[in-house]
């Protein structure tokens, strides 16, 4: 199995000589092709940081962060803007739409940044929308759309252009819990169907629900990880919480 990611003994500090705080403190770990991934953890523990690390939002202090055999950390920003554009799909808790842009543009965007022709743009946008259900939004204004279409289009976005990567950052955090369900079945669908690989951060237990693998953080570190294998979504969920308490952080369960 091809690995995507790979973490290799990565710790991150902010502040100066008098006042250092560590944010990651030695986390290793990899993700392979097709997996559907989250991290967990109560706030402060690290987990948007590491996040930030591997989205190339911000940097690390020592180790390496590795993408589809690109080494994330040794590259030029120039070279990491090309990098992002082309192998990373976000997916955020504030979708992030340009209001000045319709649906459909905003799923494009990308694309033609990419500089791909307009017949394959429109294409893969009418490929994706119906996937995600979302053909009926694509000439509406952000505005103009529910929070859970909002955030379909986001992944529509994120997705179009074949990402070796896609990172979602508290993906529900901003739904009710119906759009929350039929976002993380699509999401759900994606890996499963289209073998995308999903790097979800989350302190949702139903959300988390819905990946194959979890790995949770605390204080920095890695504390301990559990896998889904073949059990249902429900005992999955059990394990979850079980998890979330010895952790004694907040878990959300809608």
């Amino acid at each position: 199995m091809k690995k995507i990611l790979s973490v290799e003994n990565i710790e991150k500090y902010y502040g100066n000589k008098e006042n250092i705080t560590k944010a990651i403190d030695n986390i290793s770990f990899d993700v392979f092709e097709g997996e559907f991934v989250g991290i967990m953890g109560p706030s402060g523990s690290g987990k948007t940081t590491l996040l930030n690390c591997i989205s190339t939002i911000d940097n690390v202090t020592t180790g390496k962060i590795i993408i589809n055999e690109n080494d994330i950390t040794r590259m030029k920003s120039k070279n990491l803007d090309r990098f992002r554009q082309n192998e990373l799909g976000f997916i955020f808790q504030d979708f992030n739409l340009l209001d000045t842009l319709t649906s459909y543009e905003n799923i494009a965007l990308s694309l033609t940044i990419k500089g791909e022709n307009t017949s394959e743009i429109d294409e893969k946008i009418k490929s994706v929308s119906k996937y995600l259900e979302i053909e009926k939004v694509l000439n509406k204004y952000p505005y103009q759309m529910s929070g859970g279409q909002k955030q379909r289009v986001a992944s529509a976005r994120a997705i179009v252009k074949n990402p070796s990567l896609i990172l979602a950052d508290e993906p529900t955090g901003a739904l009710d819990s119906k759009s929350s369900r039929l976002l993380l079945e699509k999401l759900e669908s994606l890996n499963k169907d289209l073998k995308s690989t999903i790097l979800m951060v989350t302190h949702d237990a139903f959300s988390a629900s819905y990946t194959n693998r979890i790995l949770f953080i605390k204080d920095g570190k890695i504390f301990t990880e559990i896998k889904k294998g073949d059990s249902t979504r429900k005992e999955f969920f059990n394990r979850i919480m079980e998890v979330m308490m010895l952790l004694g952080g907040d878990t959300d369960v809608l």
